[in-house]
């Protein structure tokens, strides 16, 4: 074993690190995607481009439809389905009552390092129009009501060390009301409320709904969530 290996500090792997990139784009993207467009994106050549999204369709994590263009495949959503499996199981009855009792999509999103990540979402049965959230989706903790939510059932010695006071204030208050809001930060003229979800042992994770109008005021809507949220706390027995 090399001294780097030994350390923890063997240099990354170039191809991995594309591969997983292209996965991200994909998932990124509203609609399939040419050979062209991902190596537009990864700011590859095409051959390569080529090379990698063969090896992950060989994998059967993407797939091309009849135009040659490239989506996630069948084997990410099994791949997906294996993370906090339990967590969401208890969680999918809940999100389907909120999203159909509020006519909002509902979500839950755990906190990767220092991002939130959908974990597993659902758009409301007979609304007009919702607002989409894929679960892979991810954005900094320090955007958004689920991020803050997040954060305000952490210490302040786990915030990240750039926040601005006006965010602290901001996770402060919330910690106080019990829930969090935000309006135009990850996707522009789309509403977020979100309340923690803590549970014993776990990664800090957040229960929210997203919507462009509603008409429940933002603490009936937190009311609603924190039931939800109680209710996977305890199945999950913590």
């Amino acid at each position: 074993m090399t001294d780097a290996a030994a350390n923890g500090s063997a240099t990354p792997s170039q191809t991995l690190s594309r591969g997983i990139r292209i996965l991200e784009i994909l998932a990124d993207a509203r609609e399939p995607l040419s050979i062209d467009d991902v190596a537009r994106r990864l700011s590859v050549h095409r051959s390569v481009a080529y090379r990698l999204l063969r090896t992950l369709e060989d994998h059967g994590l993407i797939a091309r439809d009849g135009a040659g263009r490239f989506r996630l495949g069948a084997r990410m959503a099994a791949l997906a389905a294996g993370v906090a499996s339990d967590l969401q199981a208890e969680a999918l009855p809940e999100l389907t009552a909120v999203a159909n009792d509020l006519g909002a999509t509902c979500f839950v999103v755990v906190l990767d390092h220092d991002e939130c990540v959908t974990l597993v979402s659902v758009e409301p049965r007979h609304a007009v129009a919702s607002v989409a959230q894929r679960p892979g989706t991810r954005h900094p903790v320090v955007v958004g009501a689920p991020g803050k939510a997040i954060l305000s059932a952490l210490p302040p010695s786990s915030w990240p060390t750039d926040m601005s006071a006006a965010l602290s204030k901001e996770v402060t208050d919330a910690a106080a009301r019990g829930f969090a809001t935000s309006h135009d930060e990850v996707i522009p003229s789309v509403q977020s409320v979100s309340v923690p979800l803590v549970v014993r042992g776990r990664t800090p994770c957040a229960i929210a709904v997203v919507y462009v109008a509603s008409g429940h005021e933002p603490a009936q809507i937190a009311a609603r969530l924190r039931r939800s949220a109680d209710v996977i706390r305890e199945a999950l027995g913590g």
